[in-house]
């Protein structure tokens, strides 16, 4: 059984009183909460055992270290990547996606080759490949996705050709919801010879996710969405592509031999992970993904996908109220507008009772311009999310209507 009482009292945060009302938070889209677990090892790192990571030679160090790459295999473990070499960590997901338009890209992108996004793209995986075709000079397109904000196999299709050296997409819609189609994505375009990236910020803290199984080529997320501390991010990458990709930022812990007139660089992931690295963020992402896979992923996106049912339910009753992004398979993402009311006074009045939502375009401005708006409000549903959640946002939906 999913024990959501049991899980909800991990999260400390959740008993504090908002506006003297009950904290119901529901913008785990943004940044998810953090549990008990994952704060109490933060502390004890930094209370006992703190120093830096690959550079010491006593306890402190080695402790720390050790600890450093154990959460390397943590997150091998949860993306079931064939090597703890295929992991590198970053600041976050968009560290990660520019690293590797900084370093595969800027190697093996020409002006004849073509990059392909969707129209659903989060700016991280769309101003990145803006700023290197203006630098490169390749063709970057585009598919469209449908009124409804679901996947269109034929409009992904066209678009897919010979020239196409790259498909970067997410996995999972920040704004609309939507999931997309992976594993039948990827295998069409390594049929037409292009590698895939998946930024997997919204997906895999809601899906279970094997990337042997899914066959991308690269995989990006952020620790701060995964119910870990900010600051950390992971870039998934095949070894042998690592491999094959130059430096991304240069100083200590990336070098092999250095001397005044030359240097040669260690191999991935070191090699990708220049400076004092976020060591005790990192170890708190460790943490915070084994506390997932306590739970068992399988049972969390099984609780979302039943809360998510009955978020649609619940909001189809308000009035006035348009969800955006209606597909079929989607996750527990939810955008809307209230007729006669600004989505900025909406959240003001919602906060007043308690309840958090985020407002605006969600760094997907492109995405909501073409739903047909300026500014969205969004809820999003995270592990610890309840049904009760649900019913105080429908209880302040119908308050902020009588104001208007």
């Amino acid at each position: 059984m999913y024990d959501i009482t049991s899980i909800r009292c991990d999260f400390p945060v959740l008993s504090r009183k908002i506006n003297g009302k009950r904290n119901t938070f529901l913008d785990s889209a943004a940044s998810a909460q953090k549990p008990q677990q994952v704060i109490d090892k933060i502390v004890d790192i930094y209370s006992g055992r703190y120093a830096n990571v690959h550079r010491g030679s006593y306890l402190l160090s080695e402790e720390i270290t050790s600890e450093y790459e154990y959460a390397r295999r943590i997150v091998q473990k949860f993306l079931n990547a064939r090597s703890e070499q295929e992991i590198v960590f970053t600041r976050n997901a968009t560290e990660a996606i520019n690293l590797v338009a900084s370093t595969w890209g800027k190697k093996f992108l020409t002006k004849i080759d073509e990059v392909l996004i969707s129209e659903a793209e989060h700016h991280a995986n769309l101003v990145t490949w803006q700023m290197l075709r203006d630098e490169i000079g390749f063709e970057l397109k585009i598919f469209k996705i449908n009124d409804d904000g679901s996947f269109d196999w034929e409009e992904y299709c066209k678009l897919l050709s010979g020239k196409t050296k790259l498909v970067a997409v997410t996995g999972m819609s920040n704004v609309l919801g939507t999931v997309f189609p992976l594993k039948e994505m990827i295998c069409a375009a390594h049929q037409v010879g292009a590698k895939f990236l998946v930024d997997g910020c919204q997906y895999v803290v809601h899906h279970p996710t094997d990337v042997q199984d899914l066959d991308c080529d690269f995989l990006a997320f952020s620790g701060h969405k995964t119910y870990g501390p900010s600051g950390i991010g992971v870039l998934y990458g095949k070894q042998e592509l690592l491999d094959a990709m130059p430096p991304y930022q240069f100083g200590g812990d990336m070098v092999n031999v250095v001397t005044y007139q030359t240097t040669t660089f260690d191999v991935p992931p070191a090699r990708f992970e220049a400076g004092t690295p976020a060591m005790v963020q990192a170890i708190g992402l460790g943490s915070a993904l084994e506390y997932m896979m306590d739970i068992g992923m399988n049972n969390i996106f099984k609780h979302e996908q039943d809360l998510t049912q009955y978020t649609r339910n619940r909001l189809s009753e308000i009035k006035g109220l348009i969800e955006v992004g209606t597909a079929h398979d989607k996750g527990g993402v939810f955008s809307f507008v209230v007729d006669g009311i600004h989505p900025q006074d909406l959240a003001f009045i919602l906060d007043k009772e308690g309840v958090s939502v985020r407002v605006g375009h969600h760094c997907a401005a492109p995405l909501v311009r073409r739903m047909g708006y300026e500014s969205l409000a969004r809820a999003s549903l995270g592990l610890y999310s309840n049904q009760e959640d649900i019913d105080s946002l429908i209880l302040a939906l119908q308050k902020a209507k009588t104001f208007f």
